[in-house]
């Protein structure tokens, strides 16, 4: 403890709080989709959140302080968006079957050690390649919200760009504090918005199937490897931890697996919210930026347990300064990942790619754009490193007389 009070810094707890609050900004709503699609009661989406929250919270605070490296557990967003379709088909009892199975095959990925074997042969650009890309589409939010709230908007960059001049550490803290006070003046603060009530779990019995697990167990672990673990591994190895995946996946695993029954779909590094706490804006010394992590988690432990209160806070303020918010903060991990990129020229290429399809968004065949850009990229290594069979030197030709 004496020792995580020594490394607290500003920074830090703006980063950390920030991380949380961009989790809960965007991938809820698709939580919020997939339960309204089910016909979940409202009890059972509080313990849903709740037991995601508190889940995140823990295994992130037990991880970062284990390692004293940012690591940011939170839900499957991909997976998220698999049970938009899924658990209206399947329901929800065969659904935390579902789970059950696919933190066991996790946790047998983990113990196997496979992981860490592939994620140490991953090409540097490649890994800040794809970084790049899902950082992407969050830069670019900034510009779109611009119409909507010009003022705020504005305000909100022009902030951002004059303290990272003067004063670069408190940049983000300084845009959340500008955006905050001009929604407060501007009345836009929906306060009818906000209410006041815990989370209760609710127990809900699993159900197992060869029909739920063909057809959300395994797609579960997929998106999970491809589309939260590697780049959340990604993001890790190009801030310079040298963390091992596999314990990260088992405890995620574990963790899952005994929250399942209260509808907990999977916990898995992140990869978005792990940039704002592994990079500079979190504190200049890399050995002190877990402490990031560990003010997130705590928020998430807090906000866990408020359930319906977490939903109504971000109904309260505007959608556009969270996505300002997000864009903002997560400029300066974007540029530093882009530059990693394309840094090595032998690699140009294949971090270039890597970027570009990412960056795309495509989905193909249930697999998201981070999968496609690794396997993109990757090829393209691949290709471009082939060696070229040597060419025969010509005979030399016999002088005549």
């Amino acid at each position: 403890m004496k020792a995580l009070l020594n490394d607290f810094s500003l920074p830090a707890l703006v980063a950390g709080l920030l991380a949380t609050t961009i989790s809960y900004a965007g991938p809820l709503v698709l939580i919020f989709h997939a339960a309204e699609s089910a016909g979940l009661s409202q009890a059972l989406l509080s313990s849903w959140v709740w037991a995601i929250s508190i889940g995140s919270g823990v295994l992130g605070l037990l991880l970062s302080l284990r390692y004293r490296t940012p690591v940011v557990i939170a839900w499957s967003i991909p997976g998220s968006a698999l049970l938009v379709g899924a658990l209206p088909e399947l329901g929800l009892n065969q659904a935390i079957g579902a789970y059950l199975v696919a933190n066991l095959i996790l946790l047998l990925i983990a113990l196997s050690g496979s992981f860490d074997r592939l994620i140490a042969r991953l090409p540097g650009s490649i890994a800040a390649g794809l970084q790049a890309g899902i950082l992407f589409a969050f830069g670019i939010e900034v510009f779109k919200a611009l119409p909507e709230q010009p003022l705020l908007i504005a305000s909100m960059f022009v902030t951002y760009l004059l303290l990272r001049r003067a004063a670069p550490r408190y940049a983000v803290a300084g845009v959340l504090l500008v955006g905050a006070a001009l929604t407060l003046l501007g009345g836009q603060l929906r306060s009818e918005a906000l209410v006041l009530q815990l989370a209760t779990p609710q127990w809900i019995a699993p159900e197992f199937s060869l029909a739920a697990t063909l057809n959300l167990a395994l797609p579960l672990v997929l998106v999970a490897l491809t589309g939260q673990f590697m780049p959340g591994m990604a993001v890790l190895r190009n801030a310079g931890y040298a963390t091992p995946a596999s314990p990260i996946i088992g405890a995620s695993a574990l963790g899952g697996a005994l929250l399942a029954p209260f509808g907990c779909h999977g916990l898995n590094l992140a990869a978005v919210t792990a940039s704002l706490c592994t990079g500079r804006e979190a504190h200049e010394d890399p050995e002190r930026r877990y402490v990031a992590a560990v003010v997130g988690c705590l928020a998430y432990l807090a906000l866990g347990i408020g359930g319906a209160t977490l939903v109504s806070l971000f109904a309260a303020f505007p959608a556009a300064l969270i996505a300002a918010l997000a864009g903002l903060a997560l400029y300066g991990a974007f540029s530093e990942a882009l530059a990693r990129s394309l840094n090595e020229a032998a690699e140009r290429d294949a971090g270039l790619f890597t970027f570009l399809v990412t960056a795309s968004g495509v989905s193909f065949l249930g697999l998201s754009a981070a999968f496609w850009g690794l396997l993109f990229g990757i090829g393209a290594h691949l290709l471009l490193r082939l060696r070229r069979p040597p060419i025969p030197a010509p005979r030399a030709v016999p002088a005549r007389d």
